[in-house]
């Protein structure tokens, strides 16, 4: 009797001890779900959906990215959209997307929300016009004074007579939020008659089409429909970043809300992999991390 009444006794208690593990697996999963998927377990295929948004500057590489990793991961989705940094900082924040893609560091609005940096690439901006204007050069002040609406004629900087358009982003922008860091005088805005475009791909065509206009871009967007500008007396091109001689570049960021698991965590290791970035990085007209960290 007694007898019975242990091994009862044993079976009842490796009962609950199975019920724990298993409560306790579902939870992981659970978690592992709401960043994306599920680790794969040894010898298995990874799984799961990536959703990312945010930056148009750095769509063309996380595109890249999606498109070799769902190569190498069939049961993979990676699902990519614009809509730049500040809508990519608010939804990964709302937790409504695994990965929000930004040209600037989140502000202080983020400091709470539990966003989890990691910086994938360097993005360099140009300074482009219609292929009308005469000039070749600005420097940051003349840029500053075109942007703000100082200067509102070609002539005042070695141009022909020729009124200036500015064609730039909308608010959500993380390039317009660079630009004025870096370009504009501290404390001033860009002027209210700025054509403002959602996306870098409508700003050049914008420019293209606009006699006498200027805009600001990512590099990898410019292309011969446009004039990019020597900044400062320097051309742009990689080494004239490496060597800091070229200053208007921006770390890319792509934050997480906390830190990355699953199908996340291995596509964000994919972009930051030797593999991908030595192929990709540069060939897209980025700059790789690892070569300013020299």
């Amino acid at each position: 009797m007694f007898g019975n009444a242990k091994k009862a006794a044993t079976l009842g208690l490796i009962a609950a001890m199975t019920a724990g593990l298993m409560a306790g697996c579902g939870a992981d999963k659970t978690e592992e779900q709401n960043q994306g998927g599920t680790t794969a377990p040894s010898g298995s295929e990874l799984s799961g959906k990536v959703t990312a948004s945010g930056s148009t500057a750095l769509l063309p590489l996380v595109k890249q990215a999606a498109a070799e990793f769902q190569e190498k991961h069939k049961n993979v989705t990676v699902d990519v959209a614009g809509g730049g940094s500040g809508t990519g900082l608010k939804q990964v924040a709302e937790g409504s997307v695994n990965i929000g893609n930004s040209d600037v560091e989140a502000g202080d609005e983020y400091k709470d929300k539990g966003l989890v940096d990691h910086q994938v690439a360097v993005a360099p901006f140009v300074l482009v016009t219609n292929k009308d204007v005469t000039v070749d050069n600005l420097t940051k002040e003349q840029a500053g004074k075109i942007f703000t609406g100082e200067i509102t004629n070609w002539k005042d900087v070695g141009g022909a007579d020729q009124k200036i358009t500015i064609v730039g982003r909308a608010e959500s922008s993380g390039s317009r939020k660079l630009i004025k860091k870096l370009v504009l005088p501290e404390g001033k805005d860009f002027a209210k008659d700025a054509i403002a475009q959602d996306s870098t791909g409508a700003l050049r065509t914008a420019v293209e089409q606009t006699a006498g206009s200027i805009g600001y871009m990512d590099a990898p967007y410019a292309d011969a429909k446009v004039k990019t500008l020597k900044f400062e007396g320097v051309e742009y091109k990689p080494e004239n970043i490496y060597n800091g001689t070229y200053k208007l570049y921006a770390f890319e960021h792509m934050y997480t809300k906390g830190e990355p698991t699953g199908a996340t965590k291995a596509f964000l290791d994919y972009m930051m992999s030797d593999e991908f970035q030595s192929k990709n990085v540069e060939a897209l007209k980025f700059i790789p991390v690892s070569k300013m960290k020299k």
